[in-house]
């Protein structure tokens, strides 16, 4: 988790980016960081998880205490039930590598980190360092249940290790780094692991070069996955050439009457990402009008709304008085699994009726090759089920 006071010019949180497409590092300078409900969400999840690793590793806090805290945290806004279930889950994951140490290992959570000397003026913030014997082991928490994330040489977590061993290398025997990644809203526990020697070869060899071009914000523009994290990428020059030259070269294909599957398939590689651009540049157009700017052509419109009761507790009242029966004011449906995996809890909720749920085939959705799901089986449930003939 970076740093929330203060940030970095090339974050470890951004450095997918940056290490693939050093000019735009500098090109973000021109766009705010924005907030959402989602990312005040993960931060208060962030809060809470720190609460509980602090507490049972470094605090020894009373339970009268511990209960007051978390009572805290359930009158914020953005708390839900989930929260505890979760940050449990991410706190499991630290107590097993804690008891797998044959010695008290070290712990720090919300630990900066400075690796300054790889990257220029590099810092962030590491969710939790563990160093048991000779291995470092860096642990990320991820809230989100958007994008899975992996710790196979993730560079957000290889920067705080860097930063970790600089800060403690001198005290600790670190030769094997082991990054985990928690992120139990998509029930994705990943880890990988490399030695120390690997990890700043990287540092030096593919780091430093990479980040003093990002921070003068040098260096050629790529265009790729990581466009969608970019905060310029609705007004990127580059994007826009590079999309648009897709577009011309639709342009030189043969008119035939009907495209092949061949051509169809090259159609989808070629504009792949381009309904994402598209998208990103209405968004960029839209805060450019909101902030008083000018986009020849277009103008803001206030969008459709729902009629809503300020408040229904006194509107039904209301109702009530004048006759209204309350059984009419009111409706009786079960809450969908989502709401009730928050209410009851994931693993509780399983263990009592799972027996109940089912998960129907999904409908077929086209994707690239390389996409690790199984090829969709266009069969029916009875041709599926049914005994195979000796």
């Amino acid at each position: 988790m970076e740093d929330s006071k203060k940030h970095a010019i090339l974050s470890a949180s951004g450095s997918h980016k940056w290490l693939k497409c050093t000019p735009s590092a500098r090109l973000e300078e021109n766009f705010p960081n924005k907030t959402s409900d989602y990312m005040e969400e993960g931060t208060l999840a962030h809060a809470v998880a720190e609460f509980k690793v602090n507490s049972y590793f470094n605090e020894a806090v009373p339970k009268a205490t511990y209960t007051r805290r978390i009572n805290k945290f359930k009158k914020e806004k953005y708390f839900n039930t989930e929260m505890l279930t979760h940050t449990d889950t991410y706190l499991d994951c630290i107590k097993g590598i804690a008891m797998e140490s044959s010695s008290r290992p070290f712990v720090a959570v919300e630990q900066t980190v400075d690796f300054s000397g790889y990257v220029p003026e590099g810092f962030g913030t590491a969710d939790c360092i563990v160093i048991s014997e000779n291995t470092l082991h860096v642990i990320d928490f991820k809230y989100g249940k958007g994008v899975e994330v992996s710790a196979e040489k993730n560079p957000q977590m290889m920067l705080y290790a860097l930063g970790a061993i600089k800060q403690f290398g001198f005290l600790y025997d670190i030769r094997t780094i082991n990054m985990l990644i928690i992120q139990p809203r998509k029930d994705n526990i990943s880890d990988f692991e490399m030695s120390r020697k690997e990890l700043e070869e990287w540092g030096n060899n593919k780091v430093k070069p990479q980040a003093q071009l990002a921070f003068m914000g040098l260096g050629n523009f790529v265009q790729g996955e990581h466009c969608r994290f970019c905060r310029a990428k609705g007004a990127c020059e580059f994007r826009a050439k590079e999309n648009m030259k897709v577009v011309e070269e639709l342009e030189t294909i043969k008119e035939q009457g009907l495209l092949t599957n061949i051509e169809i398939s090259e159609i989808l590689n070629k504009t792949e990402g381009i309904a994402d651009w598209i998208k990103d540049v209405s968004s960029q157009a839209l805060d450019e009008i909101l902030k008083g700017n000018t986009i020849p052509g277009y103008k803001a419109v206030e969008g459709r709304s729902n009629r809503k009761i300020t408040d229904i507790d006194k509107a039904f009242e209301l109702l009530q008085n004048k006759g209204v029966e309350e059984a009419l004011l009111y409706e009786r449906k079960p809450i969908g699994l989502t709401d009730l995996e928050k209410v009851v809890g994931k693993k509780k909720l399983a263990e009592t009726i799972g027996s109940y749920i089912e998960k129907p085939k999904g409908a077929p959705t086209l994707v690239k090759e390389t996409d690790k799901r199984e090829p969709y089986k266009n069969v029916s449930a009875k041709e599926e089920f049914a005994e195979p003939i000796n």
